[in-house]
Protein backbone atom coordinates (compact mmCIF):
# COMPACT_ATOMS: atom_id res chain seq x y z
CA UNK A 1 0.00 0.00 0.00
CA UNK A 2 2.76 2.22 1.01
CA UNK A 3 4.30 1.58 -2.81
CA UNK A 4 1.04 2.59 -4.54
CA UNK A 5 0.72 5.60 -2.59
CA UNK A 6 4.04 6.83 -3.43
CA UNK A 7 3.19 6.28 -6.68
CA UNK A 8 0.59 7.98 -7.38
CA UNK A 9 2.26 11.39 -5.28
CA UNK A 10 4.96 10.95 -7.86
CA UNK A 11 2.02 10.91 -10.71
CA UNK A 12 0.24 13.88 -9.25
CA UNK A 13 3.99 15.23 -9.35
CA UNK A 14 4.66 14.46 -12.64
CA UNK A 15 2.01 15.82 -14.13
CA UNK A 16 1.95 18.88 -11.72
CA UNK A 17 -1.78 18.83 -11.00
CA UNK A 18 -1.19 21.24 -7.61
CA UNK A 19 -1.41 23.53 -10.46
CA UNK A 20 -5.37 22.68 -11.23
CA UNK A 21 -5.61 23.80 -7.03
CA UNK A 22 -7.27 27.64 -6.83
CA UNK A 23 -4.53 28.49 -3.77
CA UNK A 24 -6.07 31.94 -3.47
CA UNK A 25 -9.73 29.76 -2.08
CA UNK A 26 -7.51 28.17 0.56
CA UNK A 27 -6.42 28.46 4.06
CA UNK A 28 -3.21 30.62 4.32
CA UNK A 29 -1.88 27.39 6.29
CA UNK A 30 -2.63 25.09 3.48
CA UNK A 31 -1.40 27.62 0.84
CA UNK A 32 2.01 28.07 2.71
CA UNK A 33 2.20 23.64 3.25
CA UNK A 34 1.68 22.98 -0.29
CA UNK A 35 4.18 25.93 -1.97
CA UNK A 36 6.74 23.95 0.63
CA UNK A 37 5.73 20.41 -1.68
CA UNK A 38 8.56 18.74 -3.26
CA UNK A 39 6.74 18.46 -6.68
CA UNK A 40 6.54 22.65 -7.07
CA UNK A 41 10.67 22.24 -8.22
CA UNK A 42 8.92 20.12 -11.37
CA UNK A 43 8.99 22.16 -14.56
CA UNK A 44 5.21 22.30 -15.63
CA UNK A 45 5.97 21.42 -18.86
CA UNK A 46 3.71 22.36 -22.53
CA UNK A 47 1.11 19.76 -21.89
CA UNK A 48 -2.06 22.09 -21.42
CA UNK A 49 -3.83 21.36 -18.27
CA UNK A 50 -6.58 19.60 -19.06
CA UNK A 51 -4.27 16.56 -20.89
CA UNK A 52 -2.21 16.50 -17.97
CA UNK A 53 -4.80 15.93 -15.70
CA UNK A 54 -6.12 13.31 -18.17
CA UNK A 55 -2.89 11.38 -18.63
CA UNK A 56 -2.62 11.42 -14.97
CA UNK A 57 -5.73 9.50 -14.59
CA UNK A 58 -5.29 7.11 -16.76
CA UNK A 59 -1.40 6.42 -15.57
CA UNK A 60 -3.17 5.68 -12.09
CA UNK A 61 -6.08 3.41 -13.37
CA UNK A 62 -9.67 2.36 -13.10
CA UNK A 63 -11.26 3.90 -9.92
CA UNK A 64 -9.39 7.33 -11.02
CA UNK A 65 -10.46 7.03 -14.34
CA UNK A 66 -14.07 6.16 -13.15
CA UNK A 67 -13.93 9.72 -11.11
CA UNK A 68 -12.95 10.98 -14.38
CA UNK A 69 -15.87 9.81 -16.45
CA UNK A 70 -18.29 11.45 -13.96
CA UNK A 71 -16.73 14.33 -13.69
CA UNK A 72 -17.12 14.25 -17.82
CA UNK A 73 -20.96 14.28 -17.73
CA UNK A 74 -20.69 17.69 -15.52
CA UNK A 75 -20.19 19.98 -17.76
CA UNK A 76 -21.65 22.61 -15.76
CA UNK A 77 -19.16 22.11 -12.67
CA UNK A 78 -16.14 22.37 -14.94
CA UNK A 79 -14.25 24.61 -17.24
CA UNK A 80 -14.64 23.61 -21.04
CA UNK A 81 -11.18 22.61 -21.62
CA UNK A 82 -11.06 19.61 -19.08
CA UNK A 83 -14.91 18.46 -19.49
CA UNK A 84 -13.62 17.96 -23.34
CA UNK A 85 -10.61 16.12 -22.55
CA UNK A 86 -12.80 14.35 -19.81
CA UNK A 87 -14.95 13.01 -21.91
CA UNK A 88 -11.97 10.97 -24.11
CA UNK A 89 -11.80 8.52 -20.80
CA UNK A 90 -15.33 7.42 -21.69
CA UNK A 91 -14.09 5.03 -24.42
CA UNK A 92 -10.63 6.20 -25.88
CA UNK A 93 -8.99 4.80 -22.73
CA UNK A 94 -5.06 3.43 -24.03
CA UNK A 95 -5.94 -0.37 -24.94
CA UNK A 96 -3.61 -3.13 -24.41
CA UNK A 97 -1.90 -4.85 -26.92
CA UNK A 98 -4.00 -6.68 -29.90
CA UNK A 99 -2.12 -9.92 -29.53
CA UNK A 100 -2.31 -9.96 -25.90
CA UNK A 101 -6.21 -10.08 -26.17
CA UNK A 102 -6.35 -12.54 -28.48
CA UNK A 103 -4.17 -14.37 -25.88
CA UNK A 104 -6.60 -13.55 -22.85
CA UNK A 105 -9.58 -14.45 -25.14
CA UNK A 106 -8.08 -18.16 -25.62
CA UNK A 107 -7.40 -18.72 -22.73
CA UNK A 108 -10.72 -17.79 -21.10
CA UNK A 109 -12.27 -20.34 -23.60
CA UNK A 110 -10.18 -22.52 -23.46
CA UNK A 111 -9.98 -23.19 -27.31
CA UNK A 112 -8.49 -20.93 -30.20
CA UNK A 113 -9.62 -17.63 -31.61
CA UNK A 114 -10.32 -19.49 -35.07
CA UNK A 115 -12.11 -22.37 -33.69
CA UNK A 116 -14.71 -19.55 -31.39
CA UNK A 117 -15.04 -16.67 -34.35
CA UNK A 118 -15.10 -16.69 -38.26
CA UNK A 119 -13.73 -13.73 -37.74
CA UNK A 120 -12.35 -11.33 -34.54
CA UNK A 121 -10.81 -7.93 -35.28
CA UNK A 122 -7.04 -7.30 -33.35
CA UNK A 123 -7.57 -3.57 -32.70
CA UNK A 124 -9.61 -2.71 -30.26
CA UNK A 125 -12.97 -0.95 -31.15
CA UNK A 126 -13.19 0.72 -27.97
CA UNK A 127 -11.19 0.73 -24.63
CA UNK A 128 -12.51 1.83 -21.05
CA UNK A 129 -11.18 1.91 -17.50
CA UNK A 130 -12.05 -1.83 -17.18
CA UNK A 131 -12.19 -3.68 -20.23
CA UNK A 132 -11.62 -3.15 -23.70
CA UNK A 133 -14.34 -4.14 -27.25
CA UNK A 134 -13.04 -6.09 -30.18
CA UNK A 135 -14.99 -6.41 -33.19
CA UNK A 136 -15.84 -10.34 -33.71
CA UNK A 137 -18.36 -12.42 -36.53
CA UNK A 138 -19.76 -15.95 -35.26
CA UNK A 139 -19.58 -18.85 -37.42
CA UNK A 140 -22.90 -18.22 -37.76
CA UNK A 141 -22.38 -14.64 -38.94
CA UNK A 142 -23.80 -12.62 -36.57
CA UNK A 143 -21.83 -9.88 -35.43
CA UNK A 144 -20.47 -9.73 -32.51
CA UNK A 145 -18.48 -7.38 -30.02
CA UNK A 146 -15.93 -9.45 -27.45
CA UNK A 147 -15.42 -7.64 -24.28
CA UNK A 148 -11.99 -8.81 -22.20
CA UNK A 149 -11.10 -7.28 -19.09
CA UNK A 150 -7.74 -5.82 -18.84
CA UNK A 151 -5.15 -7.95 -17.64
CA UNK A 152 -3.42 -7.28 -13.78
CA UNK A 153 -6.50 -4.89 -13.16
CA UNK A 154 -7.09 -6.29 -9.50
CA UNK A 155 -4.26 -6.44 -7.92
CA UNK A 156 -4.11 -2.45 -8.66
CA UNK A 157 -8.10 -1.82 -8.04
CA UNK A 158 -7.34 -3.71 -4.52
CA UNK A 159 -4.18 -0.96 -3.69
CA UNK A 160 -6.59 1.49 -4.35
CA UNK A 161 -9.45 0.13 -2.32
CA UNK A 162 -6.78 -0.07 0.43
CA UNK A 163 -5.54 3.43 0.62
CA UNK A 164 -9.76 4.68 0.17
CA UNK A 165 -10.45 2.56 2.65
CA UNK A 166 -7.70 3.93 5.29
CA UNK A 167 -8.67 7.45 4.42
CA UNK A 168 -12.20 6.75 5.12
CA UNK A 169 -11.37 5.27 8.57
CA UNK A 170 -9.39 8.92 9.38
CA UNK A 171 -12.54 10.58 8.19
CA UNK A 172 -14.63 8.25 10.35
CA UNK A 173 -12.32 10.08 13.62
CA UNK A 174 -13.59 13.37 12.21
CA UNK A 175 -17.39 14.29 13.97
CA UNK A 176 -18.38 16.29 11.32
CA UNK A 177 -17.29 13.79 8.94
CA UNK A 178 -18.93 10.67 10.63
CA UNK A 179 -22.12 11.81 9.36
CA UNK A 180 -20.80 10.69 5.70
CA UNK A 181 -20.50 7.21 6.51
CA UNK A 182 -17.04 6.65 4.49
CA UNK A 183 -16.55 3.59 5.61
CA UNK A 184 -19.70 2.76 4.47
CA UNK A 185 -20.03 4.11 1.16
CA UNK A 186 -16.47 3.10 0.40
CA UNK A 187 -17.67 -0.78 0.99
CA UNK A 188 -20.50 -0.28 -1.39
CA UNK A 189 -18.59 1.01 -4.05
CA UNK A 190 -15.83 -1.94 -3.67
CA UNK A 191 -18.73 -4.37 -4.02
CA UNK A 192 -19.90 -3.13 -6.95
CA UNK A 193 -16.59 -2.34 -8.75
CA UNK A 194 -15.51 -5.64 -8.10
CA UNK A 195 -18.64 -7.21 -9.75
CA UNK A 196 -17.38 -4.88 -13.21
CA UNK A 197 -14.45 -7.61 -12.75
CA UNK A 198 -16.85 -10.60 -13.13
CA UNK A 199 -17.97 -10.66 -17.31
CA UNK A 200 -20.76 -13.03 -15.79
CA UNK A 201 -21.95 -11.14 -13.68
CA UNK A 202 -22.80 -7.95 -16.30
CA UNK A 203 -23.92 -10.73 -19.01
CA UNK A 204 -26.41 -11.63 -16.16
CA UNK A 205 -27.39 -8.29 -15.78
CA UNK A 206 -27.51 -7.44 -19.53
CA UNK A 207 -30.34 -10.07 -19.69
CA UNK A 208 -31.89 -8.85 -16.68
CA UNK A 209 -32.31 -5.47 -18.69
CA UNK A 210 -33.09 -6.68 -21.69
CA UNK A 211 -36.51 -8.14 -20.31
CA UNK A 212 -37.37 -5.38 -18.18
CA UNK A 213 -37.61 -3.38 -21.91
CA UNK A 214 -38.60 -6.47 -23.77
CA UNK A 215 -40.39 -4.54 -26.67
CA UNK A 216 -40.30 -1.37 -25.37
CA UNK A 217 -40.08 1.50 -27.25
CA UNK A 218 -37.90 3.29 -24.78
CA UNK A 219 -34.38 1.04 -24.72
CA UNK A 220 -32.78 -1.49 -26.46
CA UNK A 221 -30.55 -3.72 -25.03
CA UNK A 222 -28.15 -6.09 -26.95
CA UNK A 223 -28.61 -9.84 -26.78
CA UNK A 224 -25.90 -12.05 -24.92
CA UNK A 225 -23.69 -15.16 -26.75
CA UNK A 226 -24.19 -17.39 -23.37
CA UNK A 227 -21.82 -20.43 -25.22
CA UNK A 228 -18.76 -17.88 -25.40
CA UNK A 229 -18.88 -15.89 -22.03
CA UNK A 230 -17.12 -16.04 -19.06
CA UNK A 231 -15.71 -14.59 -16.06
CA UNK A 232 -13.09 -12.51 -18.03
CA UNK A 233 -14.65 -12.42 -21.86
CA UNK A 234 -18.10 -11.73 -22.92
CA UNK A 235 -19.76 -12.16 -26.12
CA UNK A 236 -22.73 -9.72 -27.02
CA UNK A 237 -24.84 -8.36 -29.77
CA UNK A 238 -22.92 -5.78 -31.99
CA UNK A 239 -25.18 -2.45 -32.12
CA UNK A 240 -24.73 0.12 -34.72
CA UNK A 241 -25.84 3.35 -33.13
CA UNK A 242 -24.93 7.33 -32.50
CA UNK A 243 -23.46 8.18 -29.19
CA UNK A 244 -25.16 10.18 -27.42
CA UNK A 245 -22.77 12.63 -26.72
CA UNK A 246 -22.06 13.27 -30.40
CA UNK A 247 -24.67 15.93 -30.44
CA UNK A 248 -24.13 16.74 -34.12
CA UNK A 249 -24.18 13.38 -35.67
CA UNK A 250 -27.75 13.45 -33.34
CA UNK A 251 -28.94 16.86 -34.96
CA UNK A 252 -27.63 15.98 -38.86
CA UNK A 253 -30.31 12.73 -38.79
CA UNK A 254 -32.78 14.36 -37.35
CA UNK A 255 -32.90 13.11 -33.91
CA UNK A 256 -36.28 14.71 -31.99
CA UNK A 257 -33.50 15.74 -29.17
CA UNK A 258 -36.21 17.18 -26.50
CA UNK A 259 -38.06 14.03 -27.09
CA UNK A 260 -34.65 12.14 -26.81
CA UNK A 261 -34.28 13.97 -23.52
CA UNK A 262 -37.71 12.88 -22.21
CA UNK A 263 -37.22 9.24 -22.95
CA UNK A 264 -34.05 9.45 -20.83
CA UNK A 265 -35.71 10.56 -17.44
CA UNK A 266 -38.45 7.98 -18.07
CA UNK A 267 -36.36 5.01 -18.36
CA UNK A 268 -34.74 6.26 -15.59
CA UNK A 269 -37.79 6.34 -13.01
CA UNK A 270 -39.12 3.32 -14.95
CA UNK A 271 -35.27 1.43 -13.82
CA UNK A 272 -35.63 2.91 -10.14
CA UNK A 273 -39.44 2.22 -9.43
CA UNK A 274 -41.33 -0.10 -11.96
CA UNK A 275 -38.49 -2.37 -11.86
CA UNK A 276 -36.27 -1.61 -8.86
CA UNK A 277 -33.05 -3.02 -11.22
CA UNK A 278 -31.25 -0.06 -12.57
CA UNK A 279 -28.21 0.86 -14.87
CA UNK A 280 -26.03 2.40 -12.68
CA UNK A 281 -23.34 3.36 -15.12
CA UNK A 282 -24.57 5.46 -17.36
CA UNK A 283 -22.18 7.68 -18.60
CA UNK A 284 -22.29 8.98 -22.14
CA UNK A 285 -19.92 6.27 -23.51
CA UNK A 286 -22.50 3.40 -22.13
CA UNK A 287 -25.05 5.35 -24.11
CA UNK A 288 -26.12 4.75 -28.22
CA UNK A 289 -29.17 6.58 -30.32
CA UNK A 290 -30.68 4.16 -32.63
CA UNK A 291 -30.83 5.60 -36.01
CA UNK A 292 -33.76 3.59 -36.88
CA UNK A 293 -36.66 6.07 -36.02
CA UNK A 294 -35.27 9.56 -35.69
CA UNK A 295 -39.05 11.10 -34.74
CA UNK A 296 -39.12 8.86 -31.89
CA UNK A 297 -35.55 8.35 -30.80
CA UNK A 298 -34.97 4.86 -29.00
CA UNK A 299 -31.69 4.33 -26.08
CA UNK A 300 -29.30 1.64 -26.60
CA UNK A 301 -27.63 0.89 -23.01
CA UNK A 302 -24.59 -1.07 -22.81
CA UNK A 303 -21.95 -1.86 -20.24
CA UNK A 304 -24.65 -3.05 -17.65
CA UNK A 305 -21.69 -4.29 -15.01
CA UNK A 306 -22.58 -1.83 -12.55
CA UNK A 307 -26.58 -2.19 -11.59
CA UNK A 308 -28.53 -1.17 -8.32
CA UNK A 309 -31.63 -1.65 -6.59
CA UNK A 310 -33.51 -0.35 -3.69
CA UNK A 311 -35.47 -1.58 -0.41
CA UNK A 312 -39.46 -1.38 -0.75
CA UNK A 313 -38.68 1.13 2.03
CA UNK A 314 -36.30 3.14 0.47
CA UNK A 315 -38.38 3.10 -3.07
CA UNK A 316 -41.73 4.33 -1.41
CA UNK A 317 -39.54 6.95 0.91
CA UNK A 318 -37.91 8.48 -2.19
CA UNK A 319 -40.62 8.35 -4.20
CA UNK A 320 -43.02 10.18 -1.44
CA UNK A 321 -39.80 12.43 -0.97
CA UNK A 322 -39.70 13.52 -4.49
CA UNK A 323 -43.42 14.11 -5.32
CA UNK A 324 -43.49 16.07 -2.14
CA UNK A 325 -40.94 18.00 -3.84
CA UNK A 326 -42.06 18.33 -7.29
CA UNK A 327 -45.63 19.73 -5.17
CA UNK A 328 -43.19 22.65 -3.38
CA UNK A 329 -44.72 20.76 0.16
CA UNK A 330 -41.42 21.50 2.06
CA UNK A 331 -43.20 20.06 5.48
CA UNK A 332 -43.68 16.85 4.20
CA UNK A 333 -40.42 16.68 2.91
CA UNK A 334 -38.92 17.75 6.22
CA UNK A 335 -41.46 14.85 8.11
CA UNK A 336 -40.22 12.01 5.40
CA UNK A 337 -36.96 12.95 6.54
CA UNK A 338 -37.54 12.83 10.11
CA UNK A 339 -39.62 9.32 10.25
CA UNK A 340 -37.16 7.65 7.81
CA UNK A 341 -33.98 8.51 10.13
CA UNK A 342 -32.38 10.75 7.17
CA UNK A 343 -31.85 13.37 10.37
CA UNK A 344 -32.45 13.31 14.00
CA UNK A 345 -35.54 12.72 16.03
CA UNK A 346 -35.39 15.99 17.45
CA UNK A 347 -35.27 17.84 14.52
CA UNK A 348 -38.19 20.67 14.50
CA UNK A 349 -40.11 19.82 10.71
CA UNK A 350 -40.81 23.08 10.35
CA UNK A 351 -37.16 25.08 10.75
CA UNK A 352 -36.01 22.22 8.47
CA UNK A 353 -38.84 22.19 5.61
CA UNK A 354 -37.98 26.23 5.78
CA UNK A 355 -34.06 25.47 4.58
CA UNK A 356 -34.95 22.92 2.28
CA UNK A 357 -37.87 25.87 0.71
CA UNK A 358 -34.33 28.03 0.67
CA UNK A 359 -32.65 25.81 -1.52
CA UNK A 360 -35.33 24.27 -3.75
CA UNK A 361 -37.58 27.06 -4.38
CA UNK A 362 -35.17 29.30 -6.64
CA UNK A 363 -34.82 26.03 -8.77
CA UNK A 364 -38.43 24.56 -9.69
CA UNK A 365 -39.96 25.26 -12.92
CA UNK A 366 -36.94 26.10 -14.28
CA UNK A 367 -34.64 24.99 -17.38
CA UNK A 368 -31.76 22.56 -16.55
CA UNK A 369 -29.93 25.39 -18.72
CA UNK A 370 -31.35 28.03 -15.84
CA UNK A 371 -30.30 25.78 -12.90
CA UNK A 372 -26.53 26.44 -11.10
CA UNK A 373 -26.24 22.65 -10.48
CA UNK A 374 -22.68 23.94 -7.79
CA UNK A 375 -24.85 26.32 -6.22
CA UNK A 376 -27.99 23.78 -5.46
CA UNK A 377 -25.11 21.34 -4.25
CA UNK A 378 -23.36 24.20 -1.72
CA UNK A 379 -26.81 24.87 -0.63
CA UNK A 380 -27.68 20.98 0.33
CA UNK A 381 -24.32 20.54 1.75
CA UNK A 382 -24.96 23.17 4.15
CA UNK A 383 -28.31 21.78 4.94
CA UNK A 384 -26.78 18.66 5.72
CA UNK A 385 -24.44 19.69 7.86
CA UNK A 386 -26.66 22.35 9.55
CA UNK A 387 -29.52 19.35 10.63
CA UNK A 388 -26.87 16.67 10.57
CA UNK A 389 -28.64 14.84 7.85
CA UNK A 390 -26.63 11.04 7.64
CA UNK A 391 -24.86 9.78 4.11
CA UNK A 392 -27.66 6.34 3.20
CA UNK A 393 -24.96 4.30 1.82
CA UNK A 394 -27.53 2.53 -0.09
CA UNK A 395 -28.52 5.52 -1.76
CA UNK A 396 -24.93 6.92 -3.11
CA UNK A 397 -25.21 4.85 -6.32
CA UNK A 398 -28.47 5.86 -7.12
CA UNK A 399 -27.72 9.80 -6.53
CA UNK A 400 -24.57 9.07 -8.89
CA UNK A 401 -26.74 7.89 -11.72
CA UNK A 402 -29.01 10.61 -10.75
CA UNK A 403 -26.13 12.76 -11.64
CA UNK A 404 -25.23 11.20 -15.10
CA UNK A 405 -28.71 11.53 -15.84
CA UNK A 406 -29.22 15.32 -15.10
CA UNK A 407 -25.62 16.04 -17.01
CA UNK A 408 -26.53 13.81 -19.82
CA UNK A 409 -29.92 16.35 -19.88
CA UNK A 410 -27.92 19.27 -20.31
CA UNK A 411 -26.43 18.00 -22.73
CA UNK A 412 -29.00 16.54 -24.92
CA UNK A 413 -31.95 19.40 -24.25
CA UNK A 414 -30.75 22.64 -22.39
CA UNK A 415 -34.72 23.60 -22.07
CA UNK A 416 -35.41 20.20 -20.56
CA UNK A 417 -37.91 20.86 -17.75
CA UNK A 418 -36.87 17.95 -15.42
CA UNK A 419 -39.84 18.19 -13.09
CA UNK A 420 -42.63 18.49 -15.37
CA UNK A 421 -41.39 15.48 -16.87
CA UNK A 422 -40.64 13.29 -13.59
CA UNK A 423 -43.67 14.50 -11.85
CA UNK A 424 -46.56 12.72 -14.01
CA UNK A 425 -44.45 9.31 -13.75
CA UNK A 426 -43.87 9.42 -10.56
CA UNK A 427 -47.77 10.54 -9.70
CA UNK A 428 -48.81 7.28 -11.96
CA UNK A 429 -46.87 5.03 -10.14
CA UNK A 430 -48.02 5.64 -6.76
CA UNK A 431 -51.45 5.61 -7.85
CA UNK A 432 -50.91 1.99 -9.31
CA UNK A 433 -48.86 0.73 -6.11
CA UNK A 434 -51.63 2.28 -3.89
CA UNK A 435 -54.27 0.70 -7.04
CA UNK A 436 -56.68 -2.23 -7.71
CA UNK A 437 -54.32 -3.41 -10.14
CA UNK A 438 -51.07 -3.58 -7.96
CA UNK A 439 -53.14 -5.30 -5.44
CA UNK A 440 -54.05 -8.05 -8.12
CA UNK A 441 -50.40 -8.12 -9.33
CA UNK A 442 -49.10 -9.35 -5.97
CA UNK A 443 -51.88 -11.53 -5.75
CA UNK A 444 -50.60 -13.25 -8.93
CA UNK A 445 -47.26 -13.28 -7.86
CA UNK A 446 -48.19 -15.29 -4.30
CA UNK A 447 -50.46 -18.00 -6.33
CA UNK A 448 -48.23 -20.02 -6.24
CA UNK A 449 -47.34 -20.38 -2.61
CA UNK A 450 -50.72 -19.34 -1.62
CA UNK A 451 -52.03 -23.03 -3.72
CA UNK A 452 -49.45 -24.64 -2.24
CA UNK A 453 -50.91 -23.27 1.41
CA UNK A 454 -54.40 -23.11 0.78
CA UNK A 455 -55.47 -27.10 2.00
CA UNK A 456 -53.40 -26.61 4.98
CA UNK A 457 -55.46 -23.47 6.08
CA UNK A 458 -58.11 -25.52 7.91
CA UNK A 459 -55.23 -27.67 9.93
CA UNK A 460 -53.41 -24.17 10.22
CA UNK A 461 -56.34 -22.86 11.45
CA UNK A 462 -57.19 -25.25 14.09
CA UNK A 463 -53.31 -25.51 15.39
CA UNK A 464 -53.71 -21.61 15.68
CA UNK A 465 -57.01 -21.62 17.77
CA UNK A 466 -55.53 -24.93 20.18
CA UNK A 467 -52.31 -22.36 20.86
CA UNK A 468 -54.35 -19.49 21.07
CA UNK A 469 -56.63 -21.74 23.81
CA UNK A 470 -53.80 -22.79 25.23
CA UNK A 471 -52.00 -19.17 25.71
CA UNK A 472 -55.34 -18.39 27.37
CA UNK A 473 -55.44 -21.56 29.48
CA UNK A 474 -51.73 -20.80 30.85
CA UNK A 475 -52.28 -17.18 31.62
CA UNK A 476 -55.09 -17.77 33.55
CA UNK A 477 -52.81 -20.14 35.55
CA UNK A 478 -50.15 -17.61 35.78
CA UNK A 479 -52.80 -14.78 37.05
CA UNK A 480 -54.01 -17.09 39.83
CA UNK A 481 -50.75 -18.02 41.19
CA UNK A 482 -49.49 -14.72 41.27
CA UNK A 483 -53.48 -14.11 42.98
CA UNK A 484 -52.02 -16.84 45.60
CA UNK A 485 -48.74 -16.04 45.71
CA UNK A 486 -50.01 -11.97 46.99
CA UNK A 487 -52.35 -13.89 49.17
CA UNK A 488 -49.83 -15.90 51.21
CA UNK A 489 -47.20 -12.34 51.62
CA UNK A 490 -50.39 -11.07 53.01
CA UNK A 491 -50.94 -13.27 55.33
CA UNK A 492 -47.31 -13.61 56.00
CA UNK A 493 -47.33 -9.96 56.22
CA UNK A 494 -49.58 -10.14 59.16
CA UNK A 495 -48.28 -12.57 60.62
CA UNK A 496 -45.25 -10.95 60.88
CA UNK A 497 -46.21 -7.96 62.27
CA UNK A 498 -48.07 -9.67 64.75
CA UNK A 499 -44.82 -11.69 65.85
CA UNK A 500 -42.84 -8.44 65.32
CA UNK A 501 -45.16 -6.52 68.42
CA UNK A 502 -45.02 -9.93 70.36
CA UNK A 503 -41.34 -9.68 70.00
CA UNK A 504 -41.04 -6.29 71.23
CA UNK A 505 -43.55 -6.74 74.51
CA UNK A 506 -41.26 -9.62 75.56
CA UNK A 507 -38.11 -7.67 74.93
CA UNK A 508 -39.57 -4.80 76.88
CA UNK A 509 -40.37 -6.84 79.68
CA UNK A 510 -37.30 -8.78 79.95
CA UNK A 511 -35.89 -5.92 80.20
CA UNK A 512 -37.90 -3.99 82.66
CA UNK A 513 -37.98 -7.85 84.84
CA UNK A 514 -33.94 -7.45 85.09
CA UNK A 515 -33.98 -5.10 87.96
CA UNK A 516 -36.60 -6.94 89.58
CA UNK A 517 -35.00 -10.38 88.74
CA UNK A 518 -31.76 -9.19 90.44
CA UNK A 519 -33.60 -8.08 93.57
CA UNK A 520 -35.22 -11.55 93.88
CA UNK A 521 -32.02 -13.18 93.04
CA UNK A 522 -32.89 -14.91 89.40
CA UNK A 523 -30.54 -16.24 87.47
CA UNK A 524 -29.29 -14.59 84.64
CA UNK A 525 -29.99 -17.19 81.92
CA UNK A 526 -33.88 -16.71 82.51
CA UNK A 527 -33.32 -12.82 81.00
CA UNK A 528 -31.04 -13.81 78.20
CA UNK A 529 -33.74 -16.67 76.96
CA UNK A 530 -36.37 -13.69 77.16
CA UNK A 531 -34.16 -11.56 75.30
CA UNK A 532 -33.63 -14.42 72.74
CA UNK A 533 -37.46 -14.91 72.37
CA UNK A 534 -38.11 -11.83 71.74
CA UNK A 535 -35.55 -11.26 68.84
CA UNK A 536 -36.16 -14.49 67.04
CA UNK A 537 -40.09 -12.96 66.61
CA UNK A 538 -38.39 -9.54 65.65
CA UNK A 539 -36.73 -10.67 62.36
CA UNK A 540 -39.06 -13.91 61.76
CA UNK A 541 -40.78 -13.15 58.81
Amino acid sequence: MIARLLRIIWVVSRYRLDTLIPLHRLPWWLRSLLSLAPWRLMPVGPLPRSERLRLALETLGPIHVKFGQMLSTRRDLLPEDIADELKRLQDQVPPFPGREARALVERELQMSIDDAFAQFDTEALASASVAQVHGARLHSGEDVVVKIIRPGINKIMRQDMALLYQLARLLERIPEARRLHPVAVVRDYESTLFDELDLTKEAANTSQLKRNFKHSPLLHVPSIHWPLTRRGVMVQERIYGVPVADIPALEAQGTDLKKLAERGVEIFFTQVFRDNFFHADMHPGNIFVSRDDTANPQYIAIDCGIVGSLTREDQDYLARNLLAFFRQDYYEVAVLHIESGWVGEDTRANEFAAAVRAVCEPILEKPLKDISFGQVLLGLFQTARRFNMEVQPQLVLLQKTLLNIEGLGRQLYPDLDLWSTARPYLERWMKERAGVHSLWESIKRHAPELSHQLPELPIMAHQALMRTEQNQLQQRRQTESIQRIDRQLTRRGQQSSRRQRLGLIIVALALAWQPLSEWAGDQPWTLLSALAIGATLLIWN
